[in-house]
């Protein structure tokens, strides 16, 4: 994966640093460096790219950039400011939710899950998108599904007992039991062969916009912070109470647009696995969890709002440009290539 075009001074420089032999370099500006999720292009896009580069650092990197990388100081000072930026925002944007007894935190969870009324993107792709819009839909939703579950698996460690034995069975589904042509990031990628698109890791970085970075972005956080692991746990109940239906509207429009099965196999895989899922993460991960720490129940809700919410923004945006007769993508020149 190569570094992608910068799109301001805090991107333009950390890249050119990091084009470099690992080495000190002064603090970054000071924030605040805009909204992530806003509809223009300047700062927002610039900080929420650089913070993604950052965090990409722990996970494959990038193609010359030097591994030592993902431990300096300067990178994790400039990491640490956007982390500082990211969470404000996410505290002016999401409702925490009110701390529930741990015993009803599975109830809890269903409630605000259920409560929810954001547009729906697996409707709308479902009867009315065209091949294009899925395409774009799919371009945005590679920059996380090419490394599905690797953010919540920062979690096994924080964990003990029942909620960790429950999250390893969650991740084992995702990476396909032992099997790599059944891990759910193989199965993506034949979506996106089955749609024309480039499946390599990380194409299309330059493509998306700050609201999709976001979404990887708010799981890196509570991943790589031992004291966002409630958060973690939370997002990933919201992530699995939320998949079943919108994955089988996904593959109804997919076949609609005469997606062939091995295209549509990652949506039809999920609406079964995410079934089960759901249940596993609601009772035996987050209840646990929330009997274990109760100080944190808080958390696993804060953590399942704040993934609802991006959802939501994320799908404000594409059905507003598409509304529009507008692309989705970060430019109106932006290209997707194609194989």
């Amino acid at each position: 994966m190569q570094l992608p075009v910068p799109r301001g001074p805090l991107t333009d420089r950390l890249f050119a640093e990091l084009a470099r032999p690992p080495h000190a370099f002064g603090p970054p500006p000071a924030g605040p460096y805009g909204d992530p999720c806003g509809d223009r292009y300047g700062d927002e896009e610039d900080a929420q790219l650089a913070l993604f580069v950052c965090y990409e650092l722990h996970y494959q990197g990038f193609d010359g950039v030097d591994d030592r990388w993902e431990w300096n100081p300067s990178v994790l000072a400039l990491r640490e400011r956007l982390e500082t930026w990211f969470e404000g925002w996410l505290a002016r944007r999401v409702s925490r939710p009110p701390a529930p007894p741990p015993r009803e935190v599975p109830r809890a969870l269903a409630a605000l899950v259920a409560s929810d009324d954001g547009p729906s993107l697996s409707a709308y792709l479902r009867g009315r998108g065209d091949a294009a819009q899925f395409r774009e839909f799919v371009v945005h939703r590679s920059i996380y599904q090419l490394k599905e579950a690797d953010p919540h698996t920062w979690g096994i460690p924080r964990l003990l007992g029942r909620p960790k034995a429950a999250l390893v069975e969650i991740q084992s589904d995702e990476y396909g039991g032992g099997r790599p042509e059944r891990m759910h990031a193989e199965l993506f990628r034949a979506t996106m062969r089955g749609l024309g698109l480039d499946d390599s890791y990380g194409a299309y970085l330059g493509s998306v916009p700050g609201v999709t970075f976001a979404i990887s972005n708010v799981m890196s956080l509570f991943g790589l912070h031992r004291r966002h692991r409630g958060a973690l746990l939370g997002h990933l109940a919201a992530f699995e109470m939320t998949s079943s239906l919108p994955n089988r509207r996904y593959s109804q429009g997919l076949r609609r647009l005469g997606g062939d099965a091995g295209a549509r196999r990652y949506y039809d895989e999920h609406v079964q696995a995410d079934a089960v899922h759901e249940q596993i993460a609601a009772h035996d991960m987050c209840g646990a969890f929330a009997a274990e720490h109760p100080g944190l129940a808080g958390d696993i809700l804060y953590g399942a709002a704040c993934a609802l919410t991006l959802d939501r923004l994320f799908a404000e945006h594409l059905l507003g440009r598409w509304r529009e007769g507008r692309t989705s993508l970060w430019r109106a020149d932006a290209q997707v290539s194609m194989r």
